[in-house]
């Protein structure tokens, strides 16, 4: 019992610091002038935003790093930066990964998941010990494949395993477990051997983060945070912000994202 009230004190004030700022009347923020589709952040502070071909890396202080653009695979789909030392960028058009240091320069090929056998992959996402995963849409299937591109693990047909119209729009790995998230459904959790966990009941998600047993999530406008252990919700609106794209909790910041610019505090 001590446990649990500990847990949920500790929910409590992750939720009014991370929502502290909308009280202040002057919150201290860092503007970055960009142009962007969306952006992504690492656990160590640095910010990542796409737009189109052309990812750009941003330091914690909101200088400008570093450049990476290829003509040639067309637009960025997704960023996985869990591994700032690795990043991962998928370019769902072609069906290819490619893989950044954090000078954002390759030091391999692009990985064509045509060339493994999957022509229809709609999500990639990074993996621990720099393996990756891959959502198969035509055989409703999760696979996971080490560095060197050899499969080590899958789901089978998730639709006949779960007995579920599973239509996902976003996946991440996180402390051992992949949360693929179907909208109208919910998070379905896997373990890293792909054997189905649980099925957390959030639904009408874009996207999240997730930080232990906490998930931030964004929806419309306000912004949430969702204690799954403990099954506490808590969430505030963003007044003010209401033509922002994007918004984010990670590094005990919120990232705030508009067409033309991100707003930190």
């Amino acid at each position: 019992m001590l446990k649990k009230n500990k847990n949920s004190l500790f929910f409590f004030l992750v939720i009014c610091f991370c929502f502290s700022f909308i009280k202040q009347d002057k919150p201290k923020r860092q503007v970055i002038k960009t142009k962007l589709d969306y952006f992504t952040t690492d656990n160590i502070g640095n910010i990542y935003t796409v737009k189109e071909d052309e990812l750009i890396k941003y330091l914690a202080s909101g200088k400008m790093f570093a450049r990476y653009s290829n003509l040639k695979l067309g637009r960025i789909a997704t960023v996985d930066a869990t591994n700032p030392l690795k990043l991962l960028l998928y370019y769902r058009d072609f069906q290819q990964i490619v893989f950044l240091d954090n000078q954002l320069t390759t030091n391999s090929e692009p990985i064509s998941l045509e060339s493994l056998g999957y022509e229809q992959t709609d999500l990639v996402c990074a993996g621990a010990n720099n393996s990756f995963w891959i959502y198969n849409k035509q055989n409703n299937e999760l696979i996971r494949f080490n560095e060197v591109s050899k499969k080590i693990a899958s789901t089978g047909n998730l639709k006949q395993i779960l007995q579920a119209d599973l239509k996902p729009n976003f996946m991440k790995e996180h402390n051992g477990y992949l949360f693929l998230n179907s909208p109208e459904t919910g998070i379905y959790v896997f373990d890293i051997f792909g054997t189905f966990s649980k099925i957390i009941s959030l639904k009408n998600l874009k996207q999240f983060e997730v930080n232990e047993d906490i998930i931030y999530y964004q929806k419309d406008s306000i912004y949430c945070s969702y204690n799954y252990k403990l099954f506490e919700e808590a969430c505030k609106g963003l007044k003010g912000y209401k033509n922002a794209s994007e918004a984010k909790y990670s590094n005990s910041r919120i990232y705030v994202g508009y067409k033309d610019s991100l707003v930190v505090y």
